[in-house]
């Protein structure tokens, strides 16, 4: 099992930056895969970023540039450092976990960009 706490979200001007954190616990030595999804209304939930165990990232093209996927071991803390934020980030942030095909999500995080 592993269990994921997300943190960070909040209200921000577009243009503005947050980090967000998402901490592990549980069997997270196992763990393949980390990732941040978002879900806007009425939209489907998306990947935004994910990063391996060793270290390899992907982002969706649309925060490609802006957004930072990381890792901390040490801590069992993924984090995902948003810059030039725009209104259509607006979402909920879910952090997600994959061990042995299986995927754990946290509860998430609102993050919202005023224009």
């Amino acid at each position: 099992q592993v269990q994921l706490v997300e943190s960070g979200g909040g209200l921000v001007q577009a243009g503005g930056s947050l980090r967000l954190s998402c901490a592990a616990s549980g069997s997270v030595s196992s763990v393949n895969v980390m990732g941040w999804y978002r879900q806007a209304p009425g939209k489907q939930r998306e990947l935004v970023a994910s990063i391996t165990s060793g270290g390899s990232t992907t982002y969706v093209d649309s925060v490609k540039g802006r957004f930072t996927i990381s890792k901390d071991n040490a801590k069992n803390t993924v984090y995902l450092q948003m810059n030039s934020l725009k209104p259509e980030d607006t979402a909920v942030y879910y952090c997600n976990a994959l061990r042995y095909g299986r995927a754990y999500w946290g509860k998430g995080t609102l993050v919202t960009v005023s224009s």
